[in-house]
């Protein structure tokens, strides 16, 4: 009579791949492929690490079937259609490789689930361009932050590891000066280790553009006569542009995807400008926090093979940007494809859009579908189930991933060549 083995197996400085921090200081113990965070990380990756494998197979309009029908299926579907969307893109950057073979090879259009916020930060930096800077810089120099529209909350550790950080290369943090622009903010964690509070300017999300224009007013020497300018004191804000003015190191941080109101590439461009005008006399940078589910590494594997970032086309047979008319929901809305196949190896929660056209889903085994796709592919987590790489949000570094369980799961990647080779 066999008996089991039990194995305990704990690995050291592993990659988280659901953030686009990717912070890579986790302490994961294996013990018989149940995943448990045993040092740092957050509430957030605690609960990824910790959910078991679930046991899921792949389903033709909700049937189960073989890995190799599901494959051939799925291969037919796209086969056969004329327009086809490829869409979710949450994967790494292996898979984003496939990706872009598949959608040259069929003539397809590609668009991350996260596009919206990452096109804003596109449309400015197409226009006019932009100074920025990174994890690094901010952490080891900075000594002015400004927050536009984010409190950073959605990457939980992006102040114990680069403002609070105590191993920076800026000795008096505790120096450091946080100021909050925007409306329901937590502003909490801007509260320095020494309990020094930040400066709070409250103004609507559309009136941040406001503010950003006049304090740009300001520092290039226009008078202002206007008292209040979104709810903000004239006085409070000519403090602040003096701030900025007399900062060794100023950065300006705000997340693409959390202003969500029209035109906000508009609040972008202000914000960007304002830092170029700064660096005439200061040192200032832009910062943005983007990229959850891969769009970071999806948006830059587009660049490096097509030439153009996200919302491509290929029906031409060569790469097509168009940011409006690309989008998934502009492409469904207005029945311009015939196709859909969405990909989402990070998290469950992500869901595909209920299309009346033919819909290949690409998902993690635990996904909770709204509906039954014509074809369901249960795939692996990059950074869980096997190794890869994702570029981190500030695009400068491009983090290797680990293998840290056994899975019979395949990863998009190779699902991705395997119907390549049947089309």
């Amino acid at each position: 009579m066999k008996t089991k083995t039990h194995q305990t197996i704990v690995l050291n400085e592993v990659p988280c791949p659901f953030c686009s921090l990717i912070c890579d200081d986790l302490v994961i113990q294996n013990k018989d492929s149940k995943l448990t965070v045993k040092e740092n990380g957050c509430a957030k990756v605690k609960a990824h690490f910790a959910q078991p494998l679930p046991d899921s197979t792949p389903a033709l309009k909700g049937k189960s079937c073989s890995i190799d029908k599901a494959i051939k299926a799925a291969a037919t579907i796209l086969k056969q259609s004329s327009a086809p969307l490829i869409a979710g893109l949450g994967t790494d950057i292996g898979g984003m490789r496939s990706v872009m073979h598949l959608a040259d090879n069929i003539g397809a259009t590609i668009d991350h689930m996260h596009s919206d916020g990452v096109i804003r930060n596109t449309l400015v930096l197409q226009d006019l361009g932009w100074v920025m800077t990174t994890m690094a810089e901010i952490k080891n120099r900075a000594d002015f932050i400004i927050f536009a529209g984010t409190d950073a909350s959605n990457y939980p550790r992006f102040f114990e590891r680069v403002i609070w950080n105590k191993n920076s290369l800026f000795r008096n943090i505790k120096k450091r000066k946080i100021v909050y622009i925007g409306d329901k903010l937590k502003t909490s964690t801007g509260r320095s280790p020494e309990g020094k509070l930040p400066t709070v300017l409250k103004c609507e999300q559309e009136e941040i553009n406001e503010i950003i224009s006049v304090l740009h007013a300001i520092i290039a020497g226009n008078i202002i006569q206007t008292p209040k300018i979104a709810g903000i004191s004239l006085a409070t804000l000519l403090k602040l542009a003096k701030q900025m003015q007399e900062a060794k190191y100023g950065v300006i941080v705000w997340a693409p995807g959390e202003l969500n109101f029209p035109h906000a590439e508009l609040t972008i461009q202000s914000i960007c400008e304002l830092v170029k005008y700064l660096t005439r006399t200061t040192r200032f940078a832009g910062f943005t926090l983007a990229g959850a589910d891969g769009a970071m590494s999806a948006n830059n594997v587009s660049a490096w093979q097509s030439g153009f970032p996200l919302r491509v086309n290929f029906s031409k047979g060569f790469p097509r940007h168009d940011v409006g008319r690309n989008s998934t929901k502009s492409l469904l809305k207005n029945k311009e494809v015939d196709a859909l196949m969405w990909i989402s190896s990070f998290s469950s929660n992500t869901r595909p859009p209920k299309a009346k056209i033919p819909t290949v889903v690409l998902a993690t085994p635990e996904a909770k579908l709204d509906f039954k796709p014509d074809v369901f592919i249960p795939v692996a987590t990059p950074g869980i189930d096997h190794s890869g790489q994702l570029i981190r949000t500030d695009n400068v570094v491009s983090l290797p991933l680990k293998k840290l369980r056994d899975s019979k799961y395949m990863s998009v990647s190779d699902i991705l060549n395997r119907i390549i080779e049947l089309i």
